[in-house]
């Protein structure tokens, strides 16, 4: 399993390298908190090894400190969750109060959480790349590109 690196991270994401503003273990702890999510050996992101998940709980780190430092300044119901709610506004107006919005250009709720930040949309990019032919949950790996007779998978 990768471990936090304070210095790649810091690379990575200039925006958090005051260690004053950004403590490591503050970074390191919402890293452990990138684990939950993204796991080695866990399906779908078993695909996910070395280099690249290093850089995918990277990004998913980001997304969180992210996250955290938009709930961390917003206030009543301005938060950051109740503002994404429902999509994006296009039009609002006072007299009679009218808010208009745009549907989530996304096709699931995670991808959608995903959006809220530069790190999550980084994050969302690569595991696209890395799903070209989709995920497969279950089952055996040897057996995911391989037909039984009548066309239906093992």
């Amino acid at each position: 399993m990768a471990a936090y690196d304070d210095a790649s991270f810091r690379l990575m994401f200039p925006a958090y390298a005051d260690p004053v503003k950004y403590p490591t273990a503050t970074i390191a702890a919402y890293w452990n908190m990138a684990t939950l999510f993204i796991s080695a050996t866990d399906c779908p992101y078993n695909t996910l090894s070395g280099e690249t998940l290093q850089a995918a709980l990277n990004m998913l780190c980001a997304h969180l400190l992210f996250l955290a430092g938009q709930a961390a300044t917003a206030t009543g119901a301005s938060s950051a969750a109740t503002t994404k709610m429902g999509g994006f506004t296009t039009s609002a107006s006072v007299g009679e109060v009218s808010v208009a919005k745009l549907a989530p250009p996304a096709t699931n709720a995670w991808q959608w959480w995903l959006a809220g930040s530069p790190g999550g949309q980084m994050l969302w990019a690569l595991l696209s790349l890395l799903a070209v032919g989709g995920f497969t949950v279950g089952g055996l790996p040897e057996r995911e590109g391989f037909r039984k007779a009548g066309g239906v998978f093992w």
